[in-house]
């Protein structure tokens, strides 16, 4: 008898042992960072970034077509034509809060309508890079904020407003917001060159955007450029209007190029809207698209319009 209850009860033992050794605690949910489906604003693209700090290739194409005349000191200047630009930023996280960036290079095409006072040319833009880091990165919010340095070096071509100087330094504030489908981000910052040659000028940036769906994203972006300080208008870019564009031009180039234009106090503030969209076509790479003009004097700057494709790979 005790013999059979001994058998039962270790019977009864191993079956209880048996079952806690197999049996495994359900896998805990993945959590969200929140940021997932941050996406980067397309307009300004050299000073407008996104805030986070991420690891990403950022193609971009933009056709920018010249007003037909620009106003000078020496009165109305025929222009028309187009300006093609193809770049390649890249940036670096080098952990959640810090990243290296490289905001600005690529390849420049000038297409003038008036030739020879403007002539056909292309060559490399300058080059720029540095630091990103976000101060403020709270994922449970969707919220971030962060500052960028970055040096502009003077290695580009001067048929194509590029290389002079003796370079400059940017400093950046970004910030971003997102309430599920819908996202804030802003950019402001002031452009520093190192010598008086080019022009001092000042940024700042908006973009609202809502998914509708994955492959709809609409936004809406505006951009303030601003003159703080004039350059010193001494002739240069000799193949373009024989070098005169810093003497007689009454407003500088914006994101794109810096005349160093002495006059260019006189129309200091330059300000532009972009409507566009992005998809997401998989988790990791998106494409977006904005036609950007002008709200101040299309003839007391260089834009006409523009049209900017890019392609943004995280991994």
């Amino acid at each position: 008898m005790k013999a059979a209850t001994f058998v039962s009860l270790s019977a009864l033992l191993g079956t209880a042992m048996a079952g806690t050794i197999v049996t495994e605690p359900a896998a805990a949910p993945a959590t969200s960072s929140g940021f997932e489906n941050a996406r980067r604003p397309i307009s300004n693209p050299t000073l407008f970034d996104l805030a986070l700090p991420t690891t990403n290739l950022h193609a971009i194409a933009m056709y920018h077509r010249l007003p037909d005349f620009v106003n000078s000191t020496a009165g109305p200047l025929p222009m028309g034509g187009d300006v093609q630009v193809y770049a390649l930023q890249f940036e670096i996280a080098l952990n959640e809060r810090l990243s290296i960036v490289a905001t600005k290079d690529g390849y420049v095409d000038i297409n003038p309508d008036t030739q020879p006072l403007w002539s056909d040319e292309s060559g490399f833009a300058n080059i720029a890079a540095g630091l990103k880091y976000a101060f403020i990165y709270d994922p449970a919010s969707a919220t971030a904020v962060s500052g960028t340095l970055t040096f502009e070096f003077p290695t580009g071509n001067h048929d194509v407003f590029q290389g002079e100087g003796d370079g400059a330094a940017n400093l950046i504030i970004s910030g971003l917001k997102m309430w599920d489908d819908l996202q804030l981000a802003g950019g402001a910052g002031v452009h520093i060159p190192f010598d008086g040659q080019m022009a001092m000028t000042s940024f700042m940036s908006g973009h609202v955007s809502y998914e509708v769906c994955r492959w709809f994203i609409p936004l809406v972006e505006v951009n303030w450029h601003h003159v703080l300080e004039a350059g010193n208008g001494r002739a240069n870019f000799f193949d373009q209007a024989g070098g005169g564009v810093p003497v007689v031009a009454t407003f500088e180039g914006v994101d794109l190029l810096n005349f160093g234009a002495s006059n260019a106090s006189q129309n200091r503030d330059f300000v532009t809207a972009a409507l566009g969209f992005r998809s997401r076509i998989t988790d990791d790479i998106d494409l977006g698209f904005a036609y950007e003009l002008p709200l101040t004097s299309k003839e007391d700057g260089i834009m006409e319009d523009r049209f900017t494709l890019d392609a943004v790979w995280r991994f």
